[in-house]
């Protein structure tokens, strides 16, 4: 039986972001209809911290990452694209204030959950490298301190950051004239980018229901959609030790399925991912898929000598 959760917070519309960058070389892109515009930002207290399991200890604070290979197909430009993505989950203390992995010990330093996901696929003779950092506290009592993308193809660079501080602060930088370099303040509100560390610390603690929530920065950018908050509506379901997380967006026509194991460690095995690809007559609905194929427990960042690539053959990379 799963526990029915409902959150009340500020949910508050986002401003018009722009256009994005990750589109053909040969796109042409539209001029922005509307200049971001900074908001007052009213502080909102944290919620109580949650307590941290000992199986929660044992798992996350054993001196390594959790690493997950997946078989990737994602949609780009109409078509299905086939490719890897990797999703490292590690424990770091985090900095308040810098907003940055601290170097020692300081009893102001937030323990958190760091998720680190990449895809690489290829559109035809280019290829795309994508990246998704996402910063969040392991006591589940506040939104991602941050969240960090990139996105590097042959036409261009982009990359966004986004901070929580009173309110939060994104700053993004793109090789387009139309969106070159902004610095946005937008008031806060649940983030796509935050429910994948969030399965794995209490996933049914999840919101349900009619709420509002930002896309991820990556499908914001890969669809030229306008950085807000949306309207969705999200719903918990289990099956044969599998619990599904379906998030549906009404106005974006899209719907984002993770699943993950029912008990902890919450691990996520498969995802989906449906929504219009394409431009003109090659627009279409597509879905995205994600089926792991290795997962890891090591401590990676000790294993980058020569004699450790065959870890990566383990993990089908």
């Amino acid at each position: 039986m799963f526990k029915k959760w409902l959150t009340i917070e500020l949910s508050v519309v986002f401003l018009a972001f722009g256009s994005t960058v990750l589109t053909s070389c040969q796109e042409k892109l539209t001029e922005k209809k509307e200049e971001p515009v900074a908001v007052d930002a009213k502080k909102t207290p944290d919620t109580p911290k949650k307590a941290l399991s000992k199986n929660f200890k044992g798992y996350w604070y054993a001196g390594d990452a959790e690493i997950t290979s997946y078989a990737l197909q994602q949609a780009r430009y109409g078509e299905l694209r086939e490719g890897k993505a990797v999703k490292i989950f590690v424990t770091e203390p985090f900095l308040k204030d810098k907003q940055v992995k601290a170097d020692g010990k300081n009893p102001d330093n937030i323990p958190i959950l760091k998720l680190n996901a990449t895809k690489n696929y290829l559109t035809g003779i280019y290829p795309y490298s994508i990246m998704t950092s996402s910063f969040y506290p392991v006591h589940d009592n506040q939104h991602a301190l941050k969240v960090a993308f990139s996105s590097q193809e042959w036409c261009g660079q982009v990359y966004a950051q986004l901070n929580n501080r009173e309110e939060f602060q994104i700053s993004s930088h793109s090789y387009f004239e139309t969106e070159a370099d902004e610095d946005i303040r937008l008031e806060k509100t649940d983030l796509e980018d935050e429910i994948w560390n969030k399965i794995r610390i209490d996933p049914y603690s999840l919101p349900t229901g009619k709420f509002k929530i930002i896309p991820s920065l990556e499908f914001i950018r890969l669809t030229h959609k306008d950085l807000k908050a949306y309207d969705a509506n999200a719903k918990l379901s289990s099956k044969e030790g599998i619990t599904s997380y379906e998030i549906k967006y009404p106005d974006l026509n899209r719907t984002l399925t993770i699943n993950f194991t029912e008990t902890f460690p919450f691990s996520i095995e498969s995802w989906t991912d449906a929504f219009t690809s394409g431009y003109g007559a090659n627009e279409k609905i597509l879905t995205s898929t994600a089926t792991k194929i290795k997962r890891l427990k090591t401590p990676y960042w000790n294993q980058n000598k020569n004699k450790h690539l065959s870890l990566r053959d383990s993990l089908g990379l």
